[in-house]
């Protein structure tokens, strides 16, 4: 059964170091990464932590000791990788829309690369040949995900470069005599659908004949992760025994064998995180009952940018008489955490919990109005750890210059 931190913990934590914050459960990360190790076993798979998710140092020096790989949107991202301790063959740096002059400076790090343009390609072959073997990011046109905005391989997507372009893929790989050792490709998150990564391991494996050096295949990572109460997530079990029943026919049909990449985010951190926030008034209206919290979406933006549930809970008075309210933050602008919820009858003071707050909760947090951003702090073994202090007001206004 998976691991979950008690009320008694949390508002232990809330009591140590103040709200808002966000609070972290180390055994439930190491629980997830297990969890998928054990689903893939049968196959030859390698685990790097989206890190974009959650990159608090202290969370990535978890995935480094449990032996998981990396993957990084920036070089600020590769930096903290190798500050916990990752060594760079263990890095992949996916980056989009950045300049040459990255590239340049990933190789110097000697990251594994992903190149998803193709002018950035054909510039990478003629400085490197086959001097440094890339990973490709191809685009599918595959529309998968919870959301629009976190879908990321269908057609008119940024990301990748378009399935319909491999053949100027293969001109630059001929002309520059790029090596190139892994196809990638990723078409969203929240994608519980199995037979979206078969369809896409499928396209790989037949693009593979075209790449005789190919070792690597690569899915990308967004295995859904259940929010609301009785939803169900990915079946990480069943990819796991269909991922290696494909890859054992291919292997018996085309004498050839791949090490399979996944990365994934949200699924290893997100149900690990917890967001305390206090309620601080109470408004009764005509129509509506509202809670006003001391936090907004400059602390957690999903619901207001995505639409995103989480369940949220009373824990000060769990057993309190059940009203309605909608959630509100304390933003100068309208932004409503939940419409309509149904909560123990909630108290100026009491503790409001948020759960699924360990993936782009901090990660997406801001500056906005002025406000400063909460602490993080880790339980590990029933010790409450602080892994960052919350913001001040010398943070606020250091780097302005007067």
């Amino acid at each position: 059964m998976a691991p979950t931190l008690s009320n008694d913990i949390l508002l232990k934590a809330a009591e140590a170091y103040a709200t808002p914050l966000y609070v972290y459960d180390e055994e439930r990360i190491r629980f997830q990464y297990a969890k998928l190790v054990q689903a893939f076993q049968q196959s030859d798979v390698r685990i790097f932590y989206a890190c974009k998710a959650l990159s608090n140092i202290n969370i990535l020096r978890i995935f480094q000791e449990m032996g998981a790989g990396i993957d990084c949107v920036s070089l600020n991202e590769v930096q903290f990788a190798l500050r916990a301790g990752f060594e760079p063959g263990k890095i992949i740096f996916t980056p989009n829309s950045v300049s040459f002059e990255d590239y340049k400076e990933a190789v110097g790090l000697g990251v594994n690369i992903n190149i998803d343009n193709l002018e950035i390609l054909q510039q990478f072959g003629a400085a490197y040949g086959s001097a440094y073997p890339v990973v490709v990011r191809i685009n599918p046109h595959i529309l998968a995900g919870g959301n629009i905005k976190i879908s990321t391989g269908h057609i008119d997507s940024k990301f990748g470069i378009s399935i319909d372009q491999v053949t100027e893929i293969i001109a630059i790989k001929k002309q520059t005599g790029l090596t190139i050792k892994g196809l990638h490709l990723h078409t969203g998150s929240e994608i519980k659908e199995v037979e979206v990564f078969i369809n896409g391991l499928n396209l790989l494996l037949e693009l593979s004949e075209h790449f005789d050096e190919l070792t690597v295949i690569d899915l990308g990572g967004g295995f859904k992760v259940p929010y609301k109460p009785d939803e169900k997530g990915a079946n990480i079990e069943q990819l796991g025994e269909k991922l290696f029943e494909r890859l054992y026919q291919f292997q018996q049909t085309n004498n050839r064998q791949f090490q399979i990449w996944f990365e994934p985010g949200k699924f290893l951190v997100s149900e690990a995180g917890y967001f305390l926030t206090k309620a601080n008034i109470i408004k009764e209206n005509p129509t509506r009952n509202f809670v006003g919290v001391d936090s907004g979406f400059n602390h957690l933006i999903r619901p207001m940018f995505y639409d995103a549930y989480h369940i949220i809970e009373n824990i000060s008075n769990e057993n309190g008489r059940l009203k309605t309210y909608n959630v509100v933050g304390n933003i100068c602008e309208t932004d409503t955490f939940a419409w309509d919820r149904s909560l123990p009858e909630v108290h100026p003071g009491d503790v409001l919990m948020f759960k699924n707050a360990g993936a782009y909760g901090f990660e997406m947090s801001s500056r906005f109005n002025s406000r400063a951003r909460p602490a993080e702090v880790l339980v590990s073994k029933g010790e409450i750890r602080l892994i960052r202090k919350r913001e001040t007001l010398d943070d606020l206004i250091q780097g302005q210059i007067l």
